[in-house]
């Protein structure tokens, strides 16, 4: 299986990891930490070094609570790291962003995916015409709500299912848009309008999401869940983070957004060694 993303293509031959590049003042992990951009493409260039096959760069806090971010501030914080990033590798890089605008000018800056967190739910129809128009990848993450609100959206008679089904019209929207079926990736947004049992639930069986035929990415690195199980702070759920990995990777999971690319490639090489030993 490939995943195309512009000219770029992904290969699924094993899992690949999705380095996070938050350049936020406020997200739950590393918030403040790359806001200036000198240091977000410091870290960006050493999740490469790492190992990361992707990177994804977010302008917008989406951590349960958070407040939205004008487009015009995502657009100022993500285009001076962009631009450098993108000089200096020609790796796939997706924007996190649910902004038609602000995924429009990254876009035509030299990204080459949109990692669209509100299922296109926010820009819909726009957001489509813009991923069409640069034959970009587009990955449609499973949310309810916004942040502020995903928290008390957690009612679910049949979980996966229903998750599926709201992905399911995204697909047919960004489908009948115009975007290629193979620059379609899905997510079943852990933490997003789910609490700690109804992550656990889908990291348990990911078949559901494996049988759609569309590549896979799953995002559990230091997510609230993690520490409500471990007890640990964002910044040391690590070791949690790379339980998650190694299940997804176990089940075939085709790309893990992570934080922490060094230790989750270890963590994903072994576990790819076991379950080929025990095919």
């Amino acid at each position: 299986m490939i995943w195309k993303a512009r000219e770029r293509i992904a290969s699924f031959d094993r899992t690949l990891l999705s380095g996070i590049v938050n350049v936020t003042p406020d997200s739950f992990s590393d918030g403040g930490k790359y806001l200036d951009p000198a240091k977000a493409v410091q870290h960006a260039l050493e999740l490469l070094a790492d190992g990361a096959d992707m990177l994804d760069l977010g302008a917008e806090s989406t951590r349960p609570g958070s407040k939205s971010t004008s487009a015009a501030e995502e657009i100022k914080r993500l285009l001076p790291v962009l631009r450098q990033i993108r000089k200096q590798t020609d790796g796939i890089i997706s924007i996190d962003t649910t902004k038609a605008e602000v995924a429009k000018r990254c876009l035509d800056e030299g990204a080459d995916a949109i990692n669209d967190t509100s299922n296109l739910r926010v820009s819909g129809k726009k957001m489509v015409a813009a991923v069409k128009s640069f034959k970009a990848g587009l990955i449609l993450m499973h949310s309810r709500g916004t942040p502020e609100t995903m928290r008390e959206m957690t009612e679910y008679q049949d979980l996966s299912s229903e998750i599926l089904k709201e992905i399911a019209g995204s697909v047919e929207m960004a489908l009948k848009g115009g975007v290629e079926r193979e620059r379609i990736m899905i997510d079943p947004g852990l933490g997003f309008a789910k609490n700690t049992e109804q992550n656990i639930a889908i990291l348990r069986d990911l078949k559901p999401f494996l049988m759609t035929g569309y590549p896979v990415m799953v995002g559990p690195s230091r997510k609230s869940f993690i520490g409500a199980i471990t007890g640990r702070d964002a910044c040391d759920r690590d070791l949690g983070t790379a339980a998650c990995v190694a299940s997804c990777a176990m089940q075939g999971i085709h790309v893990l957004r992570i934080h922490h690319v060094r230790g989750m490639r270890d963590v994903i090489k072994v576990t790819e060694a076991i379950k080929t030993n025990n095919q």
